[in-house]
């Protein structure tokens, strides 16, 4: 049963893949965080994406990975872990602006809201119900919207908006994501605000959330560099 779903599911993702294919004038979209130009050459350490290999030397590994039937471990304070396979994993996904990710999650665990800077994603339940949503930006009334989602349904999640899933279950919970990147990037927006390094100013964050400066204390203490 377990090999039939995965076999539909590869379907899914090939089939879904050619839909995150654009045609574009502009210029391309960023694969990493930034990219600082340099006058000179030797002086460079990353272009945007990746140093491409001599055609007569690559071979099939090149376009393989194996490892996503296996659960990841989801003992952690959120109960969710993430199998990210992008250009990393596989490099041969290098130009071709796409990923995939497994997901697991415990009962009741979640993958907090994040966004990815640079992927649409597309998510699909294999196992358990998952209650997922995103909100929209500030142009769309950070209008939420939201679903719960049970074995085989899909859902979408736009580029760059903020999104969640958790599992409203008491059983554990897998789902497999695609996304419109070779390199999606992830911002979870609660390590990102209250632990950066170094810390925003509590003074900011006092002012952004209209709330006492030792609740930005509290927060920043959970998620600074020092959180276990």
């Amino acid at each position: 049963m377990v090999k039939k779903d995965f076999e539909h599911f590869f379907l899914f993702v090939a089939i879904s893949g050619l839909t995150f294919s654009f045609a574009t004038a502009s210029d391309p979209s960023p694969l990493q965080d930034f990219c600082v130009a340099v006058d000179e050459p030797e002086n460079g350490l990353f272009v945007n994406g990746k140093f491409c290999k001599n055609p007569n030397m690559v071979k099939a590994e090149d376009f393989f990975f194996y490892g996503l039937q296996n659960a990841g471990d989801t003992s952690n304070k959120v109960g969710s872990n993430v199998t990210t396979v992008n250009v990393e994993q596989i490099p041969g996904l290098n130009t071709l602006g796409i990923s995939i990710v497994r997901i697991d999650y415990a009962p009741y665990g979640q993958n907090p809201p994040h966004t990815h800077p640079r992927a649409t994603e597309i998510l699909v339940v294999l196992e358990g119900s998952l209650y997922v949503g995103f909100v929209a930006s500030n142009q769309n009334n950070n209008t939420f919207f939201s679903k719960v989602l049970n074995k085989g349904d899909v859902f979408v999640f736009p580029e760059g908006m903020i999104h969640f899933q958790f599992n409203v279950g008491k059983t554990n919970a897998i789902a497999f994501a695609g996304l419109s990147s070779q390199n999606a990037g992830v911002i979870t927006i609660a390590d990102s605000v209250f632990g950066s390094n170094p810390p925003i100013s509590v003074d900011v964050l006092t002012k952004a959330f209209q709330v006492d400066q030792n609740v930005i204390k509290y927060l920043q203490e959970q998620f600074g560099s020092n959180k276990n």
